[in-house]
């Protein structure tokens, strides 16, 4: 991991300036300053910066702040960031997605998936409890799913419960929510990870 911590305080520091600007409605300078920090962040592999960034870049409502989020959840996914984190890029997924598409199931079983794998104790419990309502309500919205026996067997019959599978299922909905404007090289990415 390169070691320069100049460059990455300068980020913060403009996520720091992007943040409030966003609130005051400056979105195009908000814009700026959060894009620029996240190409920072990923160049220095301050994983979750880097996806914090995608969150307020996703929030700026710009042209490309779907193509942002749909980043976010790939870093978010394969690297260990905050459970809450990851939820909360995963729950936009949800709330862009129209009712009868499969992506808003995957995403928040993908959510549910990471709380479980990231999480003990006080916040397993409490960020598996909102994760169990994303699901609840996503099967609510899709098919008017009502009942955990309900619910049990939609989650079998999607193949939500299948966890290779989910995650191709939400590689795919990235690909296709990024549309081959990626700002950073994955397979450059890829290839650092360790091999399991």
């Amino acid at each position: 991991m390169p070691d320069d911590s100049q460059p990455v305080d300068r980020a913060r520091a403009l996520l720091d300036v992007a943040e409030p600007m966003l609130g005051l409605g400056q979105v195009e300078e908000a814009w700026q300053h959060a894009r620029e920090a996240f190409s920072v962040f990923v160049d220095y592999e301050h994983w979750q910066d880097a996806v914090e960034t995608a969150d307020i870049l996703y929030q700026c409502g710009h042209k490309d702040s779907i193509c942002a989020l749909a980043q976010g959840i790939w870093l978010a996914v394969t690297y260990p960031v905050k459970a809450q984190t990851t939820v909360t890029l995963l729950g936009h997924v949800i709330d862009e997605t129209p009712d009868d598409s499969d992506g808003a199931a995957v995403a928040a079983m993908v959510a549910h998936y990471i709380v479980d794998l990231r999480t003990e104790g006080e916040e397993k419990k409490s960020l598996g409890f909102l994760t169990t309502q994303m699901i609840a309500r996503v099967a609510k919205r899709q098919r008017g799913i009502e009942d955990q026996e309900t619910l049990n067997t939609w989650i079998e019959m999607y193949q939500l419960n299948d966890i290779p599978e989910l995650f191709k299922r939400l590689g795919l909905i990235v690909d296709v929510l990024v549309d081959d404007s990626w700002w950073f090289d994955r397979d450059a990415l890829r290839a650092k990870l360790p091999v399991n």
